[in-house]
């Protein structure tokens, strides 16, 4: 019910302000409350001095901005490819007691639009811990990784790849094609197809 209200209050306030909202409800199972974020319009935004001011945010804008918000060690980050979700950021954040949250960024203005607890299985909170130490002792972040590929085009898709002898960042471009970050020595290699 009250998630309903609250749900009623934000398209209320999108109607008489002419701005934009975004509800979201936060599945976190200690509080069992709704969690509303409003976004202003994307002019007001940027007027505020936000990290994508004059362009689109780029990839480690928006990891940096959902680290800000969300405490933790990104392991992947990537843009939505369909429906309303097209285009938006989703950065996969694991915490310390082995939590992994998606944070979505928006692509326009590099703020946080949401926040969802990943409770899919047991098998994905193994997946957040193993992924936790594969980055144990790594000198270079998600963030790190996807400036480090930036020079050779926009940058879609960063992901943790220890699937191999070595964990490497595997860094997605546009136009560019796919790269590997050594975690630990930062070196950068195109990724070579099979």
């Amino acid at each position: 019910m009250k998630r309903k209200l609250v749900i009623a209050a934000v398209a209320a306030s999108v109607v008489i302000g002419g701005g934009t909202a975004v509800a979201f409800a936060d599945d976190e199972a200690r509080t069992g409350a709704a969690e509303v974020r409003a976004a202003g319009p994307v002019a007001a935004d940027r007027a505020e001095g936000s990290p994508a001011s004059s362009s689109k945010a780029t990839a480690a804008e928006v990891i940096a901005a959902a680290l800000r918000h969300t405490p933790g060690t990104a392991v992947g980050a990537d843009r939505g490819d369909d429906g309303a979700d097209a285009g938006t950021w989703h950065v996969d954040v694991v915490q310390a007691d082995g939590v992994e949250r998606t944070v979505a960024v928006s692509p326009d203005t590099g703020k946080v639009i949401g926040v969802h607890r990943d409770t899919d299985d047991a098998d994905d909170a193994d997946d957040a811990r193993a992924d936790l130490a594969a980055l144990k002792g790594a000198d270079v972040d998600a963030r790190e990784a996807a400036l480090a590929v930036a020079a050779k085009g926009a940058v879609t898709d960063v992901d943790l790849d220890d699937d191999d002898r070595a964990t490497v960042w595997s860094v997605d471009t546009a136009k560019a094609g796919e790269w590997q970050v050594d975690v630990r020595t930062g070196k950068v290699t195109q990724e070579l197809d099979d």
